[in-house]
């Protein structure tokens, strides 16, 4: 899902813009669970933990409904970025390739090599079929293992299918969280076309 998607090399099969594949609805997988705290004596701020096999949401009591679901939702998406972050390397990203494989496409994706690479800036990942190679691009480090795994998946479902066709999609189709994923990258992707403004002056 490249910003400015870069010439095809031969052999390659880049990760597209999420615009090239039709949308479709899909069931979120069942999640940690969430329980949320509220707290008078915090004015502001919003934190949250990990305890067992829940997830603490600590938020200011006077927070509105709304507000509260939009920052169990930023706040998990931050956990997960930096477990993420701390967690995998090469040898994650091989293990978290076969899994993956296994799970949604039945086995048959199996590369000959998964990495991280850091002169991929205009794509999240990218294959050579032919080799079997996968390389994810080192910007996706420290965001949510949902969206590295999609994009991995993305990478081993074209070891089965070169291009963008329909049968590539419906590769696919059995992960729940696409378009969670997708639209997680739509945003970064947005965030980095916005203008930067400077500083404002000092008076």
């Amino acid at each position: 899902m490249p910003a400015d998607p870069s010439p095809r090399g031969s052999g390659e099969t880049p990760l597209r813009r999420a615009a090239d594949r039709p949308r479709r609805d899909e069931p979120s997988p069942p999640a940690r669970a969430v329980e949320v705290r509220r707290s008078t004596r915090r004015r502001r701020t919003v934190s949250a933990y990990r305890e067992g096999d829940r997830t603490i949401v600590l938020i200011p009591a006077r927070m509105s409904q709304s507000e509260e679901q939009r920052w169990v939702s930023v706040m998990l998406d931050k956990l997960a970025a930096q477990e993420s972050k701390r967690m995998l390397g090469d040898g994650d990203l091989a293990e978290r390739a076969e899994r993956l494989s296994g799970q949604y496409l039945d086995g048959r994706a199996r590369p000959g090599s998964v990495r991280w690479v850091t002169n991929q800036n205009t794509r999240w990942g990218s294959c050579t079929p032919a080799e079997g190679s996968i390389r994810l691009s080192h910007r996706l480090q420290g965001m949510p293992e949902y969206v590295i795994d999609y994009v991995l998946l993305h990478e081993l479902a074209h070891l089965l299918v070169p291009g963008h066709g329909p049968e590539f999609w419906r590769l696919l189709e059995s992960y729940p969280r696409t378009e969670r994923a997708r639209g997680y990258l739509e945003g970064v992707v947005a965030a980095d076309r916005l203008p930067h403004l400077p500083a404002a002056r000092r008076r």
